[in-house]
């Protein structure tokens, strides 16, 4: 695979996960991918989350282990510069085959790009409104 020409970065805080919800979603077999354009840095972050409804802590955190060797593999050749991308564990993803996981995250990935590149008028999401709580 190819070296990335710009830098992969992690998400970390929940305001970013947030704008990132209100970007286009895929979700394919055991993953679902998000993504939000910005108008920053050609970096890619890159966010990884799973519900308790997949299962109890040692589960959740060995679903966002494989996303997360998913994404490193397949980030450098499939992400756009300037976009954050989450992705979301569903059920089964602890268990699916490795294969069939990397194939559900590229064919995300490749059909966020595609929705991407039919519409060109995509702009990064507004600011969220601030809350008066």
């Amino acid at each position: 695979m190819a070296d990335a020409a710009f830098a992969i970065e992690r998400l970390k805080k929940r305001a970013d996960f947030l704008a990132c919800a209100q970007g286009p979603s895929c979700a394919r077999g055991a993953v679902v991918v998000q993504a939000r354009p910005r108008d920053e840095a050609p970096l890619v972050r890159a966010g990884f989350t799973a519900t308790k409804r997949v299962g109890g802590s040692v589960v959740r955190n060995r679903a966002k282990r494989r996303m997360r060797e998913a994404a490193r593999l397949l980030l450098p050749d499939l992400a756009h510069p300037g976009f954050d991308y989450v992705f979301i564990a569903r059920g089964g993803v602890t268990t699916r085959p490795w294969d069939r996981l990397l194939d559900d995250v590229k064919s995300a990935l490749i059909r966020l790009a595609a929705d991407r590149d039919r519409a060109p008028e995509l702009r990064p999401a507004a600011p969220l409104p601030p809350t008066d709580n």
